[in-house]
């Protein structure tokens, strides 16, 4: 049995050092395997001793994204794709699984690991279909650095047509590579689900039910708002977009 490789990016103050570690541990209490969790960060403050901290270099490529982004929809500088280097981990045994860090972890990572080998596994995005068929979204990802080099190479090899390609969006870039290669296959969408859309009631139920967590999922993203510290005691944002406190994510993302 492969160890279960986890990578996750942390760089400047949206998120601190209790997010990565919070998700080490839900990585740890939901896998049968050895665990090798990596941080690519700024600040390598904070961290539990068993994360392997990596630094966040500057890409050749960074002035010229940060050229580019204003001209695109520009969701972020593109600094994920530091995680696609093939020489960023020497030792690798394994796939390697990349998360966001506002995602909680609920089961097994092992069967997303093991799913759909030598391919580059996301969740299908839950907005409106893109115009491409491999578009996936990127709080999830699957890949072998080894073996899908392209997604460090290139980008570096033409930053102005990649990023114009997709927009300013990492998750457009990764999986429209990817399934330019015939490398895209995306995960069974009950494993990785949204906090919004799968697991808080229906409007204007919300007001009254408490969020339940689908039966067979493994990763919750919490992509916009609520944030998982929000929702734990019960978000009040306007009156439809509010929830009740969830007492799962009070075990799922805990210390």
């Amino acid at each position: 049995m492969s160890e279960l490789n986890v990578i996750c990016i942390r760089w400047g103050t949206l998120f601190g050092p209790e997010y990565v570690n919070r998700l080490y541990k839900a990585i740890k209490r939901n896998s049968r395997r050895d665990v090798r969790f990596f941080c690519m960060t700024d600040d390598r403050s904070g961290f539990d001793p068993d994360v392997e901290v990596l630094d966040l270099v500057e890409e050749p490529f960074h002035a010229k994204m940060m050229a580019l982004l204003p001209k695109t929809a520009r969701r972020g500088p593109m600094r994920k794709v530091s995680m696609f280097n093939p020489e960023l981990i020497q030792d690798l045994n394994g796939p390697l699984i990349a998360l966001d860090l506002d995602v909680v972890v609920t089961g097994s990572l092992d069967d997303l690991a093991d799913y759909a080998p030598g391919k580059v596994c996301m969740r299908p995005v839950w907005t409106t279909p893109s115009r491409m068929v491999g578009v996936g979204h990127g709080s999830v990802l699957k890949f072998e650095p080894a073996r899908h080099s392209y997604l460090y190479g290139n980008i570096l090899a033409d930053p102005e047509a990649e990023i114009l390609k997709a927009n300013g969006s990492e998750q457009s870039y990764t999986s429209y590579a990817a399934y330019d290669a015939g490398d895209f296959e995306p995960f069974p969408s009950e494993w990785i689900v949204s906090f919004k859309y799968d697991c808080r009631p229906p409007r204007p139920l919300n007001l009254v039910l408490r969020p339940k967590l689908p039966e067979d999922a493994r990763v919750v993203c919490f992509h916009g708002r609520p944030k998982m510290h929000e929702a734990v005691e019960g978000y009040k944002g306007d009156p439809l977009h509010r929830t009740r406190r969830v007492d799962w994510l009070t075990e799922a993302w805990s210390d």
